[in-house]
């Protein structure tokens, strides 16, 4: 049979059990079917296995339901796609099936005879089904029929002999199932998993991941049983709570069975139904709620039918397969909300779902009650955040539920405090931490900190663990391997019920101090801040008056901002921050050293005048500890770090020089604040010129660094970055390009792909690639840096706009100069509104925008820009800062592209001896001025003096730069112009075999 012939069954997650029914009679009637969730491999790309079955032609049966037409489902692509196929080709075969009462008028199935298969006798569906097929597909040779036939959901009573499977919804001969819940939501995957495991043959016990009520494990079983009660001769409901009880439920099944007659004792019973069901199968039993594995596993029968548990406790190895049934998915839990509350607003629906933590039990409760009181949204969360155990008791529970979640966690806290003492105080303790795991040796570093009850365990690992896993055994928590998880909810009810708040939450905040670490700056440190953090904000440091406890929460907002997440300590640091200055007041030591906090925070937000304003408060109040004082240099130092980000260079520099020598005289040379120092004032060093003196501070602060530190350490590599940089401004590019190639290896290692730092390095490296010529790969290295930037700080962050520029620079480079000028030009914009139109990052994009506009022939726009950036420079810099020869030197092209060669000439001559005083001879800036003085004399008519010139720069950059370097083919160029001049066209012949002829000008 050709591959045209096969019919792809499409349908909803929750109509599976119509799928395989469907499935079932049609390969019976002798055509091949394709079903997702059989035919496609694990594994398989579902999406794209999917787009594949659309577009091979074949034949599509869709089972239409209110799940299969929901717009957010997969299934919408599926229909809409073959619905736009027919409009183009009538051929494509489209088979629609009713599978409920969904209304299909008014949309694009309104035109088109859609048969029913729900609510008819199972031999009618059958045939309504198979006669839809033939209507479009020819009667394919006859086949012999499927064994092991699925049933027909929905009709009271079939056989195991029945010819085929009843249609779903159908109820076997024997049953006692509890009433379906009408409002059941969500759960169509884990259903189907169900399905599947118990189909392998596998017993499965249906347990809650998070380990309590409230997660709908017995609407899940009720739901399944229902669903798939079809594919079943007999279906049996056994509460298991009680597990003396088990047997009179078996025995009951048994007589109902005819097994047994009535008055059968119970033993006697229960093996006549085991032996029974050994010998047959189509049987699901259901036991709910079960407590203790050993106490259920002998009642559980063989055989070939399949075995469906629910329970609180997560211990059934041995006996039954997990399933985790974990909370609602978002989308679940907004669903729901919207069944009971259609007009809530989907905004509304997700911060209601995210409050109550996609409890399915809690959204109920809330579901009911905004819909009995019409309370908003606002206020229901509100009274949720004082009062949750006093709103979780309100009203009555949703249906399928026994009770309301307060009073199911409040129940069964006492059970566990009445049959484990120890277990009971320690889940008090567990409700002030947060919704997250809880590092287990939390409870054994520091013992003597725990109450009387816990003390003498506290030291030994195992008998915490097995404490812990009561937790779970009365499903108030769930184990994971990183430690016990309650749900915010049922923390909540237990903090308001605890009968000894005060103690407990005293007794976390000194746990919590112990357990953590004293650096929150070094990588391997950050895991544990990590798993610390949301439990040290659970105990409301803003609040607290333990200071240990609020010098903890500053240090773990640090750990944020040292491993690059600045945008997520930015709200913490600020509402500690706020707290702290209305409780303790503003010269407080913890206030101060929040403050400190928050200013770095800003300043790696590119919030500098936030951070400078914040540091120049807290330096003015920290003076009274005296101008010596470590914690007053670190605020002095921490100032001069704002100065220099807002151009401030000098006043920094000023700041650094000062907080160095104070640093040195108090806490040594090698102490890392004096380090710091160091590093600072070197790089107000090279923001002022003074490059020679910076190499050489920071080379000594390198060396420094990696004895004290190690070569790992982030600091350490952050005056290695400094170093290189110093490498690079005086012309040793492979040099420099050596060392941020090994800064860059390591703090990807150590810091991440993605933090600022690396990305800092990787800024750097593709500068030095652009300066020893290999402009391709500094192009490849900025485009993915600047795309990093923009993901992890934004836009408009003073370091994306950094790598925007330097992009451009390689776009212009390789002569892609429409790009670069767009480019540029967006980041002067940006610039002059973040930064300012005289801070020094903004006159560089000015400078290099000039260079766009002087490169597409825009040389009075150039020239225009140019004087305004030159006269900038000039006044915020210095006429000798090398930026400003910079901008000189540009200014000198742009005068000589538009025919004013004696001012070129004048203003290249000044600004190379200039150069040759600051930077030296051989530095490619004073190169670079070399070879355009040159152009100026050749323009002039001075040959000699532009040969001799272009010659020694020649000299020089070949030994500096090697003969393949850019710059060294163009001053081969220029010289051979210039022998062409003098009539020495032999030698400029040669010469030019030997180098290619790029522009002659250099910006």
């Amino acid at each position: 049979m050709s591959d045209a012939s096969r019919i792809f069954i499409s349908h909803a997650g929750r109509d599976r059990a119509w799928a395989q029914w469907a499935r079932w009679h049609l390969e019976a009637a002798g055509y091949r079917t394709e079903l997702d969730t059989i035919d496609w491999a694990p594994g398989t790309n579902f999406m794209q296995a999917m787009h594949e079955a659309l577009h091979r032609g074949i034949p599509m049966l869709v089972l239409l339901s209110a799940a299969y037409l929901d717009p957010e489902r997969y299934t919408t692509d599926e229909w809409t796609t073959r619905l736009a196929q027919r409009r183009k080709d009538p051929d494509a075969k489209l088979i629609p099936l009713r599978v409920d009462r969904v209304d299909l008028h008014g949309g694009l199935w309104s035109p088109i005879i859609v048969p029913d298969v729900f609510g008819l006798p199972p031999d009618e569906a059958v045939t309504v089904l198979v006669e839809a097929v033939r209507h479009v597909l020819d009667p394919p040779p006859a086949a012999a029929l499927l064994a092991g036939p699925p049933a027909y959901p929905g009709q009271p009573v079939a056989t195991a002999g029945a010819a085929g499977p009843r249609p779903p919804g159908s109820l076997p001969a024997v049953w006692n199932l509890p009433r379906r819940n009408p409002g059941f939501t969500g759960r169509d995957g884990m259903l189907n998993r169900l399905h599947d495991t118990l189909s392998g043959g596998s017993r499965v016990a249906v347990q809650a991941l998070h380990g309590m009520g409230g997660v709908g494990k017995t609407q899940l079983a009720l739901e399944y049983a229902h669903r798939f009660a079809g594919e079943y001769d007999l279906v049996w409901w056994i509460p298991a709570e009680q597990s003396e009880l088990i047997g009179d439920h078996l025995a009951t099944l048994a007589q109902k069975l005819r097994l047994v007659p009535a008055g059968t004792a119970t033993p006697d019973a229960v093996e006549a139904l085991h032996d029974h069901l050994r010998r047959v199968s189509r049987w699901l039993l259901v036991f709910d709620n079960a407590e203790e594995r050993d106490h259920l596993a002998p009642w559980l029968p063989d055989g070939p039918g399949h075995l469906l548990i629910t329970s609180r406790n997560p211990n059934w190895a041995g006996v039954a397969t997990a399933v985790d049934v974990d909370v609602f998915t978002r989308n679940e839990s907004i669903a729901l909300l919207h069944t009971h509350l259609p007009h809530l607003d989907q905004g509304d629906a997700d911060r209601l779902a995210e409050a109550l933590g996609d409890l399915p039990l809690a959204v109920g409760q809330a579901a009911e009650l905004l819909g009995e009181t019409r309370l908003d949204v606002d206020s229901y969360l509100a009274e949720l955040g004082e009062h949750a155990a006093e709103l979780m008791r309100t009203g009555g529970p949703p249906a399928g539920y026994p009770a309301v979640l307060a009073a199911t966690v409040t129940l069964t806290a006492e059970r566990l405090r009445t049959a484990d003492p120890a277990a009971g105080q320690l889940l008090y303790l567990c409700a002030w931490l947060g919704p997250e795991p809880i590092p287990a040796d939390l409870f054994t570093v520091r013992p003597g900190l725990l109450p009387e009850s816990l003390a003498g365990m506290a030291g030994r690992p195992v008998v915490v663990g097995r404490t812990l896993a009561q937790l779970a055994r009365y499903g108030l928590a769930r184990l994971t391997d990183t430690g016990p998880v309650l749900h915010r909810l049922v923390q909540a009810i237990l903090r308001d019920t605890d009968p000894t708040p005060e103690t407990d939450h005293s007794t976390i905040e000194q746990l919590l101090v112990a357990a953590s670490p004293d650096d929150g700056t070094h990588p391997q440190w950050w895991p544990r801040w990590t798993a610390l953090l949301p439990h040290i904000l659970a105990a409301d440091p803003a609040a607290t008056s333990n200071p240990d406890l609020r010098w903890t929460a500053q240090r773990s907002v640090w750990h944020l901002a040292a491993r690059g997440d600045a945008r997520t300590a930015l709200p913490l640091a600020e509402r500690l921050y706020q707290a702290w200055t209305q409780r303790h007041g503003p010269d407080e030591s913890s206030t101060l050293a929040a403050a400190t906090t928050l200013a770095e925070i800003h300043r790696q937000l590119g919030h500098y005048q936030q951070a400078r304003q914040l540091d120049e408060d807290t330096l003015t109040r920290r003076k009274v500890l005296g101008d010596d004082h470590p914690n007053t240099l670190t605020s002095a130092n921490n100032l001069a770090d704002d100065l220099r980000r807002v151009g401030e260079h000098e006043r920094a520099r000023e700041l650094d020089e000062d907080t160095l020598a104070r640093r040195r005289r108090v806490l040594g040379d090698d102490h890392p604040d004096t380090l710091s120092s160091a590093n600072n004032l070197a790089e107000d060093m090279r923001r002022v010129g003074e490059h020679e003196q910076a190499r050489e501070l920071d080379e000594d602060t390198l060396a420094r660094k990696r004895r004290v530190l190690g070569d790992d350490h982030p600091d350490t590599l952050n005056s290695a970055n400094n170093f290189a940089a110093d490498l690079r401004r005086v012309g040793e590019h492979e040099q420099a390009r050596e060392l941020d190639e090994d800064t860059l290896a390591r703090r990807r290692r150590i810091l991440g792909d993605d933090h600022p730092r690396t990305l800092n390095s990787a800024n750097n490296l593709a500068i030095d690639l652009r300066r020893v010529g290999e402009h391709e790969r500094a192009r490849e290295l900025d485009e993915d840096t600047l795309a990093r930037y923009q993901r992890v700080l934004g836009n408009d962050h003073p370091d994306t706009l950094r790598s925007a520029n330097n992009l451009a620079i390689d776009l212009a480079a390789m002569g892609e100069h429409e790009r670069a000028r767009e480019l540029d030009e967006d980041t002067l914009a940006r610039r002059r509104r973040v930064l300012g139109d005289d801070h020094p990052d903004t006159l560089t994009s000015a400078n290099n925008f000039a260079a766009d506009l002087r490169r597409v022939g825009e040389h009075e726009r150039a020239r225009e820009l140019d004087e305004d950036t030159l006269a900038r420079k000039r006044r915020v810099l210095g006429d000798d800062h090398p930026d400003t020869l910079t901008s000189a030197n540009n200014l000198a092209i742009d005068l000589r592209r538009v025919g004013e060669h004696e001012r070129a000439r004048e203003l290249d001559e000044d600004t190379l001896a200039r150069r040759r005083r600051i930077l030296g001879d051989d530095h490619p800036d004073t190169l670079r001025s070399a070879n355009n003085l040159a152009v100026d004399l050749a323009a002039m008519g001075e040959h000699e003096q532009a040969r001799e010139l272009d010659e020694d720069t020649l000299a020089r950059r070949r030994r500096i730069l090697g003969d393949d370097h850019p710059s060294t083919l163009n001053s081969a160029s220029n010289l051979a112009i210039d022998l062409d001049a003098l009539g020495q066209h032999a030698k400029a012949s040669q010469l030019r075999q030997q180098f290619r002829p790029p522009d002659l000008s250099e910006s």
